[in-house]
């Protein structure tokens, strides 16, 4: 039996990986769209804490402002990275002309960007009542404390980090990051949360080995995480080839990317087949109602949407939809795969 406060920080932990992937759409919405940019400062945005809706709530020379304001901090971020020995990534910062380029004013992609915040926000929030909740356990689990803590840093981290995206233009090195620091603080969440679990559950013993099974979950984790990051750096070819044309014959763009798109199909054909092996070697090694083959089925459908919205945007021109909903399910997917990682390991460990 979980004690009540302990199943209060589980459940906490479970709705808080929830938020944390509903940012991950919003993120996802924000840049199929284009409002990457609806706010042109942080954390308020134009200033305002209730976004305005018409340009006649803004200052006359809100252009020039909030350029400024940009170039001088982008200037202080550049400075950092002279000082951390990045010279070549601060002088591309301080060498980008659209960085000085004025944003026009649309309050659809305003306000969309604004949501997003007000999501990730939210998302602190829940981090930062997780972090609190997690104090219960300095006695006899420390590692949970820690994490916790540590993954509420990381929070305020990706956060600050946000801001850098906003004021340096959708600086492309700088959007991988953020998408891999926000896979770091899902993957922390998701071990939370199972070694939470596992603290008063009995192991399950399973008679056959599963070294191989480990092993393949591995590799399908690496994937995953290489085909995110291959998918993020096509979705910045694609930015670049729109900008150049003005955002006009948008079923040309996917075929500009050139061999980086061929490199993340390609990874996607592997994803799918070493998933496809995984699942075959699950369901020989468990059965029934073992959450081991439930988070294995839910994978299975995670793919199925991820295959289908990646055809939607190979060949009908890029839906913004699609493209929200592939960024989303390829971090449910990499979640999913962790956790039964996890769940696997555990199970083997009991094995021996």
């Amino acid at each position: 039996m979980i004690p009540k406060a302990q199943a209060r920080f589980i459940r906490l932990n479970l709705i808080t990986i929830g938020v944390t992937l509903l940012v991950i759409l919003a993120g996802g919405i924000v840049r199929s769209t284009g409002s990457g940019m609806g706010c042109p400062d942080w954390p308020k945005c134009f200033d305002q804490y209730i976004p305005p809706t018409s340009v006649s709530q803004l200052p006359a020379d809100y252009k020039v402002k909030y350029v400024e304001e940009r170039v001088a901090k982008n200037e202080r971020f550049a400075k950092t990275l002279d000082h951390l020995g990045k010279q070549h990534l601060a002088d591309q910062i301080r060498h980008d002309q659209s960085i000085s380029q004025p944003e026009v004013f649309n309050a659809a992609k305003t306000w969309t960007e604004y949501i997003n915040r007000l999501v990730g926000a939210t998302t602190g929030l829940f981090m930062l009542a997780l972090a609190y909740r997690s104090f219960i356990y300095r006695k006899i689990a420390k590692r949970i404390l820690w994490l916790s803590l540590i993954n509420l840093v990381m929070v305020v981290f990706q956060a600050w980090l946000g801001s850098i995206v906003v004021s340096t233009n959708l600086l492309q090195w700088v959007i991988t990051v953020h998408m891999l620091l926000a896979m770091v603080i899902l993957a922390i969440m998701t071990y939370t949360y199972h070694y939470a679990q596992q603290l008063h559950k009995e192991p399950v013993v399973i008679i056959s080995k599963m070294v191989g099974l480990k092993i393949l979950l591995f590799v399908s984790l690496v994937l995953s995480i290489v085909q995110i990051v291959v998918g993020t750096e096509v979705r910045e070819a694609i930015d670049t080839i729109s900008k150049g044309l003005l955002y006009q014959a948008r079923e040309t763009w996917v075929g500009k990317v050139g061999d980086l798109f061929v490199y993340h199909r390609d990874l996607a054909i592997a994803v799918a087949i070493v998933n496809a092996v995984t699942y075959k070697l699950l369901m020989e090694k468990f059965s029934g109602k073992a959450t081991e083959l439930l988070v294995g089925n839910a994978i299975v459908i995670v793919l199925i949407v991820q295959v289908l919205t990646g055809l939607l945007l190979s060949n009908f021109a890029l839906p913004p939809y699609a493209q929200a909903t592939h960024m989303l399910f390829s971090t449910i997917l990499f979640t999913l795969q962790f956790y039964l990682y996890l769940l696997v390991s555990r199970a083997s460990t009991y094995n021996q």
